[in-house]
C-alpha cells in the first residue's frame, strides 16, 4: 500500500466513524409532554437534520399532541414513521404538522423519518 492509499483508507474509516456516532451515539434531548388544563399532552418538535427534542417523555392512557415543525428542505425529513401506533405522515417544508394519539401501553417506542435515518424515541410512563 502506497500513501495515498493509507490516507484514503483512513479518511474512510474516520468518515465512518464520524456517521455511526452522529446517527447511533450522540447525545439524546430528552422533553416530558406539558399538559394542558385538557388535560392534553403536547409536545413541540424541530425537524433539521434530526428531531429535537428526540425524546419524547408522556403518561400513559393520556391523549398526546405531537407538534412537527420541518425547519428544512432535506428530502429524508419529509415523511414521519410511528410504527407502534399505525402512524405515517408527510411533513411539509416551514410548516407544523400535527400528530395525536393516544397511548394506551407503557414502553418505547420509536419513530423515525422515511429512510429510517433520523430516529426519535416516545417514552410511554
Amino acid at each position: 500500500m502506497d500513501t495515498t492509499a493509507v490516507m484514503v483508507t483512513m479518511a474512510g474509516l474516520a468518515l465512518a466513524g464520524f456517521v455511526i456516532w452522529y446517527f447511533f451515539l450522540s447525545a439524546r434531548q430528552t422533553a416530558t409532554a406539558v399538559s394542558s388544563s385538557s388535560g392534553v399532552q403536547a409536545v413541540d418538535i424541530t425537524v433539521k437534520g434530526g428531531y429535537s427534542p428526540d425524546v419524547i417523555e408522556v403518561e400513559r392512557g393520556k391523549a398526546v399532541q405531537l407538534h412537527f415543525y420541518r425547519d428544512e428542505e432535506n428530502s429524508c425529513s419529509e415523511e414521519l414513521l410511528m410504527p407502534d401506533f399505525h402512524i405515517r405522515r408527510d411533513l411539509p417544508a416551514f410548516q407544523t404538522t400535527l400528530v395525536e394519539l393516544l397511548p394506551t401501553e407503557a414502553g418505547r417506542f420509536e419513530f423515525t423519518c422515511g429512510m429510517g435515518m433520523l430516529r426519535g424515541i416516545l417514552v410511554v410512563k
